[in-house]
């Protein structure tokens, strides 16, 4: 009798001990992911999604702390504010709701834009707000160009691709565009095959009389965000999130994206009954007896990243194709602010800080307008916190004078509380902005209609509307305001520097009558 209770004690001992020991392992396997300082000191971590850690003994010039400094905190409603003194270059890591900035309503750059200089305007503004900016008075179109009459009878494809000029997509007021997005939402589908290329699945979309589209299908919910983990080059793209950009981009009167809209397919009879045979083997029924399908790609074209309808019904975007004569073939370039795409090496923008004056004289940055149509880029980019911008594309038969078109979106308005700043480096470390593009922001600023109310009433007519959850309007205006906010402390950071060099050349003057007197 004593033999099997001392046997039941053991065993219990054993039971406690392989307990203890578990319960020990998964502490410390919470502590290492969440960094709870258990198991080691709590190191405030930086970078993009607090991949990356600032070794001092690494840096020996000090430049990344520096650039860590400025550009890599954020005024986001999730992680970051700004200091009191309002300083975008500042940021710090602290959890409040808005930047203190928001009623500000920067009557200094108003000032500027409308010509009312005063004793507290900085001396070089003008080096910051570009207004006189190289101009090409010629703007031929793409039919000028190639000597192709648009013709009564041309499809409304034909006449937007033709009617493209030398500055921009489609005129303030053009007629086509409507009637273009019409067409994509209403014209019947005759035939589907998979786009080759690319890293997720999209689909070109054939109407009567042979005109396309560009088809990318919703991959999930617009309340889903993107993880706090995932890398920028790794996240799927979101569909909605290309037609937001078409309408921030005519808002804020670039005018250089193709136009998107929303549609909602069947799967069944607009897809799987007019898809080619290598898209149909990818087709199957899902345990929830949904219609799926995958496609083939470099990445996410499996069983388990299936876009599926429901139970056969799928909405996407349809963007309209670029022209595709000979002639007007387009040209990639790589963008200077580039980043690395490698989880642990970063670019040479994210440590130089001179690296602007480096680009400045490269062509075709060194002269014309390409720099300033990246610094428009950044903060078309930086407003729908989209990361992802590797190359950008012109058209050749218009030379370098001509602007990039605005392509590839689906990874943008990901991230709704957290305004990542490192997408504004082109126009922080640069210190220059076009004055249109500043007075158009100052414009939605101000008032009467936010940007964010622009945006919900321009997208309100497209079929798959709401295109975007609120936090993402509200993140539109509050990074209005950190543009802004920057363009204010260009101001002053090109000021201070003017007179330190004012300062050392009047040193060195009068060092030079005193050697003369001597």
């Amino acid at each position: 009798m004593f033999l099997i209770r001392s046997m039941k004690l053991k065993n219990r001992l054993a039971v406690g001990c392989g307990l203890s020991l578990v319960l020990f392992t998964l502490l410390v396997v919470v502590d290492l992911q969440m960094n709870l300082g258990i198991c080691k000191p709590n190191v405030p971590s930086t970078g993009y999604h607090g991949k990356f850690k600032y070794n001092p003994d690494e840096d020996k010039t000090g430049v990344f702390k520096e650039f860590q400094r400025k550009f890599l905190g954020s005024g986001s409603k999730e992680t970051t504010t700004m200091k009191n003194s309002g300083d975008i270059l500042t940021t710090v890591r602290e959890r409040v709701p808005m930047p203190p900035t928001m009623n500000d309503k920067y009557e200094d750059l108003m000032a500027i834009i409308l010509n009312k200089i005063d004793d507290k305007t900085p001396t070089n503004y003008h080096k910051v707000i570009i207004k006189n900016e190289p101009n090409d008075e010629t703007n031929p179109n793409m039919s000028e160009m190639l000597e192709i009459k648009i013709q009564k009878n041309a499809t409304n494809l034909e006449k937007f691709q033709l009617s493209i000029t030398k500055k921009e997509m489609y005129s303030k007021n053009d007629e086509i565009v409507p009637a273009l997005l019409k067409d994509m939402i209403k014209q019947p589908i005759i035939h589907i095959v998979q786009k080759e290329g690319g890293t997720q699945l999209k689909l070109i979309i054939e109407y009567p009389n042979d005109v396309h589209a560009l088809f990318k299908p919703m991959r999930f919910p617009r309340e889903q965000q993107t993880l706090p983990n995932h890398f920028y080059f790794t996240d799927f793209e979101r569909h909605n999130a290309e037609i937001a950009a078409f309408h921030l981009d005519r808002l804020l009167g670039f005018r250089r994206a193709l136009p998107v809209a929303g549609r909602v397919l069947n799967i069944t009879s607009e897809i799987y009954q007019l898809a080619d045979d290598d898209l149909l083997k990818t087709f199957f029924i899902s345990p929830s007896n949904n219609v799926c399908f995958h496609g083939k790609c470099s990445y996410y074209c499996d069983t388990s990243h299936a876009i599926c309808g429901n139970p056969d019904t799928l909405e996407g975007s349809f963007a309209a194709f670029l022209p595709t004569y000979e002639n007007a073939q387009r040209k990639v370039w790589r963008h200077p602010w580039r980043r690395s795409y490698h989880k642990r090496r970063k670019a040479q923008w994210e440590t130089d800080a001179d690296y602007c004056t480096m680009v400045r004289d490269i062509p075709p940055y060194d002269s014309g307008r390409r720099l300033l149509d990246l610094m428009d880029m950044s903060l078309y980019d930086f407003l729908m916190g989209n990361m992802d911008r590797h190359h950008y594309e012109t058209f050749k038969i218009f030379g370098n004078q001509t602007f990039p078109i605005h392509l590839d979106h689906g990874r943008g308005f990901g991230r709704a509380y957290h305004d990542e700043i490192s997408i504004l480096a082109p126009m922080l470390q640069c210190c220059m902005i076009r004055a249109s593009t500043l007075e158009t922001l100052l414009k939605f600023h101000n008032g009467p209609k936010k940007l964010s109310d622009a945006m919900r009433e321009s997208m309100k007519v497209d079929p798959i509307a709401p295109i975007l959850i609120e936090p993402h309007l509200e993140a539109l205006d509050r990074r209005v305001v950190i543009i802004l906010q920057g363009i204010r402390d260009c101001l002053k950071k090109v000021d201070l520097e003017t007179k330190q060099n004012t300062a050392a050349e009047y040193d060195f003057s009068q060092n030079d009558d005193s050697k003369n007197r001597n």
